[in-house]
């Protein structure tokens, strides 16, 4: 039975309708922590033009190849074994676009630094990392619902939780990326897109 998460479900509109834009002009997505594989096979179908690589945890790799397997899409490669937490990850080539969504308020803090710093290693010079999820700005939560979340987060592992959008920023920044869109999502959630200096 293939995985299935409801909130994929209900966010690939609204994100698509972001990466429609941004990524009109890319041509190789790296996807990273592909979760369930929804994501790619949406994104996938709706953006014909880029060559979608999944990635994951090699404990998630037979759910995401049922839905790659199901789509029989041509443009979407089979997942990546890719532990944001390693020093190298087994990608051939830089790609000239990074998609991510809801890792870094799950993992801990030393593995979102060590995400960004996999992000510097892969992404193309000019190329955009979008990525989407909750975050607070100012050291405040945005919605009661992000801090009852945060509650929650915490509650199942005390090292993860809503991340500050300026620390986030500040490792972007550190990889040579700038800010280039900040836009408001349903369910108090954003979607923050960088492009790296060409």
């Amino acid at each position: 039975m293939k995985p299935y998460s409801e909130s994929c479900e209900q966010n690939r509109a609204p994100i698509q309708a972001v990466l429609d834009a941004v990524f009109a002009d890319r041509t190789h997505v790296l996807e990273i922590a592909s979760g369930t594989g929804q994501h790619a096979v949406y994104f996938g179908a709706a953006l014909p033009h880029l060559t979608w690589q999944t990635s994951e945890l090699a404990i998630n790799h037979a759910g995401i190849r049922l839905w790659l397997d199901e789509a029989k899409l041509p443009n979407l490669l089979p997942p990546l074994e890719i532990d944001v937490t390693a020093s190298d990850w087994p990608v051939s080539h830089q790609v000239d676009a990074i998609f991510n969504a809801n890792t870094v308020h799950i993992v801990a803090w030393p593995a979102v630094q060590q995400l960004f710093a996999g992000i510097g290693r892969v992404l193309a010079p000019g190329g955009v990392l979008c990525m989407y999820g909750p975050f607070n700005y100012d050291g405040r939560f945005t919605s009661e619902s992000n801090a009852r979340f945060d509650v929650w987060l915490k509650n199942r592992d005390p090292a993860s939780g809503v991340r500050d959008f300026e620390a986030i920023n500040q490792l972007a920044e550190a990889q040579g990326l700038t800010l280039i869109r900040d836009i408001a999502m349903p369910a108090n959630n954003r979607t923050l897109v960088w492009q790296r200096s060409a």
